[in-house]
């Protein structure tokens, strides 16, 4: 039954028919603040489900606000961990949810952020270890962010240790991957190679040109990719609703970039 209900709460976060995805973290809050898109984040829902996102990431205490009820049918990425950047150590997650009672407050998945190749790595594989058997025991899918971070990554966006952070979500039990994009789609095309569940790309730093959001989004899909988990390139976008639908052309129907920024 278990194996049943991951099914289902994965249909709810994916293209059923593409079985790609787009999704919009906006996490953002406990790491940076409340910055300029999620500040509300009942409209910020609405606009990325207006341009037909498949789901959202959120902390917990954010669970309702906009949120079916009245609000926006999305999916819903409930995220486990945390740290601020106020931190001594900010790369160092820790786990703020549990399994169950993101079970609990309705969610479809859940997510954990682990960050390698510094001195809290152990404790945080640990922690993605206890967090993938919960998720197993409840049939709730489990979306890893895997990202090399810390004093020994030379360069965090390497397409050898990207498809190392990538192989680590896939053996520890993540339904879906997360990771930084290489650069092209010959180098991506590694990443994805060596993992055997979806992966997605994050959207990085706010980035000044639209055309270089969605050459990195075609860039991924081309390379085998199964969509996206872009968020400040999406909510704090001047019209969030058509960027989701721009990107989710690509993802999902699998538009070029120049139809895609025609429809921006």
């Amino acid at each position: 039954m278990t194996l049943l209900g991951k099914q289902i709460r994965l249909e709810r976060i994916m293209n059923r028919n593409t079985g790609k995805t787009v999704i919009v973290p906006m996490d953002h809050g406990i790491s940076v603040g409340p910055i300029d898109g999620v500040i509300n984040i009942k409209d910020a829902i609405r606009k990325v489900s207006k341009g037909g996102a498949n789901a959202i990431v959120e902390h917990k205490g954010l669970v309702g606000d906009g949120h079916r009820g009245k609000g926006s049918d999305i999916g819903l990425i409930i995220h486990l961990s945390a740290s601020t950047n106020l931190a001594v150590y900010p790369h160092a997650k820790t786990l703020v949810c549990s399994v169950e009672e993101a079970v609990k407050l309705g969610a479809d998945a859940v997510s954990i952020h682990v960050n390698l190749g510094n001195g809290e790595e152990g404790r945080m594989l640990h922690d993605f270890g206890k967090v993938s058997y919960e998720a197993r025991n409840w049939g709730m899918p489990l979306l890893a962010m895997i990202y090399p971070r810390g004093e020994k990554i030379e360069n965090e966006y390497g397409v050898d240790v990207i498809k190392h952070a990538a192989r680590v979500g896939d053996e520890l039990g993540a339904d879906i991957v997360k990771v930084s994009y290489t650069g092209t789609p010959e180098s991506f095309r590694e990443v994805v190679d060596g993992c055997n569940v979806p992966v997605v790309i994050a959207g990085g730093e706010k980035m000044d040109s639209d055309r270089g959001i969605l050459e990195m989004v075609k860039g991924s899909i081309d390379a085998g990719g199964s969509g996206v988990s872009i968020g400040r390139n999406v909510f704090q976008h001047k019209n969030p609703a058509m960027m989701v639908q721009a990107i989710s052309a690509i993802v999902n129907d699998g538009s070029t970039v120049a139809d895609a920024l025609n429809l921006l």
